[in-house]
C-alpha cells in the first residue's frame, strides 16, 4: 500500500497555470475506482451505494473513503455520503480522461470496445499523466474515445507551452 500521509502536498503546490501538478500515480488501482465512480455520478454518492456497486465490504469502502478524505480528494460526510473536492475532481477527471485515451488506442490495435476497456482497466493506474499526455499527443487529442468524450485542456496547454519553448 502506498503511504499517502503527504500525497495531499503535492496537490497544493501549483505551477503557473494553476493546474495540480500530480503524476497520475499517487493512488491505487481501487482508489482510482472510488474516485472515477464518484465523479460520475455527479454529487453526494452514498456509501451504501458504492460499496454495492463496486462490490466491496461497507466497513472496506468506509476505511477507503476516509483515506482519500484525509489525502484531500473527498469530503467524507458520515451517514451522508461523499463528494468529490476541487482537487477530486480534477483527479478524477484525468482518471477518466486516462481511461478514455488508453481504451481508444487499443481499440486502433484489434481490441473491442468491451475488450479494450477491460484490458484498461486492469492497469491504467499505473500509467503517469506523462505518458497520457505523449500518447494523446501522438494520437493528434481526439475528442471521443470508445467510453465518451476526451476533455484536452490541460494536454493542449502543455503542447502549446511545449510548441513555444522550442520555438524561442
Amino acid at each position: 500500500m502506498t503511504n499517502n500521509k503527504y500525497q495531499f502536498f503535492i496537490f497544493l503546490y501549483m505551477n503557473e497555470q494553476n493546474y495540480p501538478e500530480f503524476t497520475g500515480l499517487e493512488l491505487s488501482p481501487r482508489k482510482v475506482d472510488y474516485l472515477k465512480f464518484i465523479l460520475e455520478k455527479k454529487g453526494t454518492v452514498k456509501t451504501t451505494e458504492i460499496s454495492s456497486c463496486l462490490q466491496v465490504d461497507p466497513s472496506t469502502t468506509t476505511k477507503t473513503l476516509n483515506e482519500l478524505a484525509a489525502a484531500g480528494y473527498l469530503n467524507h460526510i458520515p451517514y451522508r455520503g461523499v463528494d468529490l473536492t476541487e482537487m477530486g475532481k480534477e483527479y478524477a477527471e484525468f482518471l477518466i480522461r486516462r481511461h478514455r485515451i488508453l481504451s481508444l488506442l487499443f481499440t486502433h490495435y484489434g481490441l473491442s470496445t468491451e475488450e479494450a476497456c477491460a484490458e484498461v482497466s486492469r492497469f491504467e493506474a499505473f500509467v503517469s499523466r506523462d505518458a497520457v499526455n505523449k500518447i494523446c499527443n501522438s494520437m493528434g487529442h481526439p475528442m471521443v474515445g470508445v467510453c465518451g468524450e476526451i476533455s484536452h485542456e490541460k494536454c493542449l496547454h502543455l503542447d502549446q507551452s511545449l510548441h513555444l519553448e522550442h520555438n524561442h
